[in-house]
């Protein structure tokens, strides 16, 4: 596998604490510092590097990756944040998200199927700064008990009304300016309507609950008919 060996790692110019890996096949790949050297979290290569090891990003299963590729104006995502991830899954972004936020951040993982949330599980094993939460995010006053106040919501939520269910969140547990990253799968709101139209509509939601839009990237070809909406949230 020699065209995957790093020629050379440096931080993103745009991204703080994400890293663009150089390859000597002569592309390049996102990257974030393994949290948890020597362990992968979902067939993704690491990377050695002056004493680091770095995790490759892969855009094709992470929508957040797919976003930073697209432009997204900005990373909200700090060291020692606190964030409510909605729609966990298995946790391939939310480890990613980890590696960002470092040990002294936290990530409140909330996720539905039980299956996946074995999978999420193991991963959090690794990862003190994961929280996995077996509920369903359209009723956040279920585990008010379990997540404190948090600095940003990461939501990606394949259900009808998806932005009233991040909205809803926000209201429970979002600080006031804190941030928003919604993944809005248009053909999981309506199959019959234009995807462009669903944005539009939960975009309209999310303004009408106090958010302001700072930018919208789809993601294509990454995730076919989506796309990630950045949104601070004024309330």
């Amino acid at each position: 596998m020699s065209h995957l060996l790093p020629v050379n790692i440096y931080e993103h110019q745009k991204y703080h604490n994400v890293y663009v890996v150089e390859l000597e096949d002569g592309s390049s790949r996102l990257a974030t510092k393994n949290l948890v050297p020597g362990k992968k979290v979902y067939g993704e290569h690491l990377f050695k590097w002056k004493d680091e090891e770095y995790r490759e990003w892969n855009a094709y299963r992470s929508k957040l990756a797919g976003a930073l590729i697209k432009g997204l104006k900005e990373l909200p995502i700090k060291e020692g944040q606190k964030i409510l991830y909605l729609g966990a899954g298995s946790g391939t972004t939310a480890s990613h998200i980890s590696d960002l936020i470092g040990r002294k951040g936290m990530i409140y993982a909330v996720e539905f199927a039980p299956r996946v949330m074995r999978e999420l599980i193991v991963v959090a094993d690794d990862r003190p700064n994961i929280v996995p939460i077996l509920e369903d995010a359209r009723f956040p006053t279920r585990y008010r008990v379990m997540v404190e106040e948090v600095e940003g919501i990461y939501a990606d939520v394949a259900q009808p009304e998806q932005a009233s269910i991040v909205a809803d969140n926000a209201d429970t547990f979002l600080k006031s300016s804190g941030w928003l990253l919604l993944a809005i799968k248009a053909r999981s709101i309506d199959v019959t309507a234009e995807p462009s139209e669903v944005y539009r509509r939960e975009i309209d939601t999310l303004i009408n609950r106090g958010f302001e839009i700072v930018d919208v990237v789809h993601l294509e070809p990454f995730d076919k008919d989506h796309a990630m909406v950045y949104a601070i949230y004024k309330k």
